[in-house]
């Protein structure tokens, strides 16, 4: 049996689940945020004190690696949320968490590995570590039970949510991403190479990560992560995933932040062009966080394209 704790801050449950949980699924549909849950509290009373929380935490084994996620809502509509670099749902996804329709969504955060709650282990940096993140993600949702299920990614988030599509389309039901590409440009390369340095960050952007990780595994793993994509530069020609995008079957909503300094404006155009069933909005005033920024108007968009 899978144990459970439950923790009254900012009402957090927390879960630990593995493969081998024979009841995962149907327990995991009891969990919040009713006010009251009589199925829940029978099941695990004496030894779970029951409270009215939105979050719950959940650790998930898959592919050899406990996977930290979080889960709100109990909506029919199933949502995972993948984080960008070095991102995790922590730092990266409260808002959607927080405020996206818990009674039509079912949304789930997931740290990668290394990544977040996701450690150990510590991140590595194969060569196409994005293509892993992806089957990662796949596996964690077979062990969650969700056999269909739509994705927002964002920044290197969308990026797996892209290959993701691509190679299990039986699983995503919509993808929408933002401040993600296809491929690299030489252009793209010096961007990257210029914020390597943390030093160079301002501490507003610095401390988040700080927070999570630690002044030298983030300052490591960041470091990384500009040599990982170095070498999808040298090693793929730039490519990271454009062969894949003609795999891509289901709806696809592409945004954009028109003042993101991030990615350029050539990457979502080429997206837009080469993903069947997909369509573009640009926010002109947007930069790379889009959906932290603008939280309101971006959930609404997407919880309006989702339910199409």
């Amino acid at each position: 049996m899978a144990s459970v704790t439950c923790i009254l801050k900012s009402g957090i449950l927390t879960a630990r689940l593995s493969p081998s949980s024979i009841s995962t699924k149907q327990w995991l549909r009891c969990l919040l945020p009713q006010k009251s849950n009589p199925a829940f509290r029978d099941k695990f009373r004496p030894n779970v004190r029951f409270y009215s929380v939105r979050r719950v935490s959940l650790q998930v084994k898959a592919n050899g690696v406990d996977f930290h996620c979080e889960k709100c809502g109990s909506g029919d509509h199933t949502v995972l949320l993948l984080p960008g670099a070095l991102g995790c749902t922590k730092t990266d996804f409260d808002p959607q968490l927080e405020k996206m329709n818990q009674e039509k969504f079912t949304v789930f955060g997931f740290d990668p590995r290394g990544y977040g709650r996701s450690i150990p282990p510590q991140r590595d940096w194969p060569l196409e570590f994005l293509q892993r993140d992806a089957e990662d993600a796949a596996a964690v949702m077979n062990t969650l039970g969700q056999k269909k299920f739509s994705v927002l990614g964002w920044s290197d988030g969308g990026i797996t949510g892209l290959i993701l599509a691509a190679r299990h389309p039986e699983l995503v039901q919509k993808l929408v991403i933002w401040g993600s590409n296809a491929y690299i440009t030489e252009e793209d390369m010096k961007m990257y190479r210029a914020v390597e340095n943390v030093d160079k960050w301002s501490a507003r952007m610095r401390e988040p990560f700080v927070q999570v990780y630690g002044e030298e595994y983030f300052r490591r793993q960041w470091s990384g992560w500009v040599k990982a994509y170095s070498k999808y530069f040298t090693d793929n020609k730039g490519d990271i995933c454009k062969s894949e995008l003609k795999n891509i079957t289901c709806p696809t909503f592409i945004l954009h932040g028109m003042k993101d300094p991030m990615v350029a404006a050539e990457h979502p155009v080429y997206l837009s062009k080469h993903i069947k069933n997909s369509r573009l909005h640009n926010m002109p005033e947007g930069k790379h966080n889009i959906h932290l920024r603008y939280a309101d108007e971006f959930n609404k968009m997407v919880e309006d394209f989702l339910l199409e």
